[in-house]
């Protein structure tokens, strides 16, 4: 972590958030993480958009636990219920694959929360590859890897990278774009457009 933080430090940008991955904060309930990069679930608001991190990878279980599901329901209460909300987290909020840890043990409850809000998108990682999924009125959108491809949920036996081909170097590896467009002056209601770029053609 400290090589990483020694690396982001050339970036040039105003503002940068960091959330952790399994692999950063499961082991130690995300205490080094945060000594690094500060908390695991924070907010902020951005061009009218309120950004929200749920951290669901510090307890070992995959729990976000009560005590962030209340923060959690704090934070979002000084919205208006037409607020343009995106929501980060690591695992899926939804039930996609839980024999392969592809789910949220509390997801339901925390969507819960976010349900009385009717502009809600959330973006996730963890599965390494596009997945797009509705849980009512909440979209759900995953993207592809820049280390390595994982199969689509249920394909194989187990939840195994996908081999390297050397032929095809970068299959299944890539990166996503997200231009948020107006829809609705009135209502502040807001869509995503998502553009999905493979590192090179297969």
């Amino acid at each position: 972590m400290r090589e990483f933080q020694a690396i982001v430090a050339d970036l040039k940008v105003r503002e940068v958030h960091y959330m952790p991955g399994e692999h950063d904060a499961s082991l130690d309930s995300g205490a080094a993480f945060q000594e690094f990069f500060g908390p695991t679930h924070w907010s902020f608001d951005h061009e009218g958009v309120h950004f929200v991190a749920i951290d669901n990878v510090s307890d070992p279980a995959a729990r976000v636990g009560d005590a962030q599901r209340a923060w959690l329901a704090s934070d979002l209460a000084r919205l208006d219920k037409t607020a343009p909300i995106v929501v980060l987290t690591h695992r899926p909020l939804f039930d996609l694959a839980p024999q392969w840890d592809w789910a949220t043990r509390d997801g339901a409850d925390v969507v819960a929360v976010l349900s009385p809000y009717e502009n809600v998108t959330v973006f996730y990682g963890h599965i390494h590859q596009e997945h797009h999924h509705m849980t009512g009125h909440i979209a759900h959108h995953a993207a592809t890897s820049l280390i390595f491809p994982l199969p689509a949920p249920g394909s194989a036996p187990k939840r195994a990278p996908i081999p390297w081909d050397a032929s095809q170097p970068f299959r299944g590896l890539g990166f996503r774009e997200v231009e948020r467009h107006q829809v609705a002056a009135a209502t502040g209601a807001a869509a995503f457009e998502i553009e999905q770029y493979p590192l090179a053609k297969a």
